[in-house]
């Protein structure tokens, strides 16, 4: 199973049974549309508002698309999610059989992104490739990259969050950090002084690829063309890389 950021939805998530489907009209009679996001997960959400994160932001540009409010359910674990009662959730790897049992329906994908290699501006490292048993790597405990680049013989040091290794290559305690581009582009625009480059997914490693997506918790048809729709106005126009180059992320095109 791929492991990826907060409430970028992998797993089991407690939409064990079915639930009663919500129209575009319900919502519209509501006048808000509801989306999951973790309340402290920057630069992805955060309850604090300043910046209030870039699935906030693009939930807003949605619910506009739809002409209703943006309502923000705050959720710490991804088993919330069905009690919290909401429509979206934001940056789902848009894989049936990495979404396993949730039940989300998903939207066509928006981006790319995967497993990047952060390392410091001055290393000779130009891939994953280029790793050996004299690079030290940092990786998430737990996650498909650190059980790849074990198994390729290259040494590693676990963290729980990527970015503390970013923290830690920073400090020179680490030789590169296998890390989202995301997280890593962040970083990069939060501690200008301790800047990485960053080196781009590898492709040829299916498991550290994955394309995103908008997922839906219980849309019929008429909400899911609806944000269909509105997702593919919001990428037209350029709004969808304004509010996530407001973080410091460059988009990748979906493949």
């Amino acid at each position: 199973m791929k492991t990826i950021l907060p409430l970028m939805v992998t797993g089991i998530i407690g939409l064990t049974g079915p639930a009663q489907a919500r129209a575009l009209s319900t919502i519209r009679d509501f006048g808000t549309m509801g989306l999951c996001a973790h309340p402290n997960s920057l630069p992805f959400a955060s309850k604090a508002g300043d910046p209030p994160g870039f699935q906030v932001e693009l939930g807003q540009a949605l619910a506009r698309e739809l002409g209703v409010t943006l309502r923000l359910d705050w959720i710490i674990t991804q088993y919330q999610m069905r009690s919290a009662g909401c429509d979206i959730v934001l940056d789902v790897i848009a894989d049936r059989e990495a979404q396993g049992e949730t039940n989300l329906r998903i939207s066509k994908p928006y981006y790319r992104t995967g497993v990047a290699l952060a390392v410091p501006s001055d290393s000779k490292l130009t891939s994953f490739k280029s790793l050996d048993e004299h690079t030290k790597v940092g990786v998430q405990v737990g996650s498909m990259a650190a059980m790849i680049i074990s198994q390729r013989h290259v040494p590693t040091s676990t963290f729980g969050f990527e970015v503390d290794s970013l923290e830690a290559l920073a400090n020179h305690e680490i030789d590169a950090a296998a890390v989202s581009p995301t997280i890593a582009a962040y970083f990069n625009l939060t501690h200008p002084d301790k800047a990485v480059r960053i080196v781009g997914p590898d492709e040829s490693e299916a498991n550290l690829n994955w394309n995103v997506a908008v997922g839906m918790v219980r849309p019929d048809e008429t909400l899911r063309d609806a944000i269909e729709g509105a997702l593919e106005r919001l990428r037209a126009d350029g709004t969808v890389e304004r509010i996530y180059g407001r973080y410091g992320i460059v988009l990748q095109p979906p493949r």
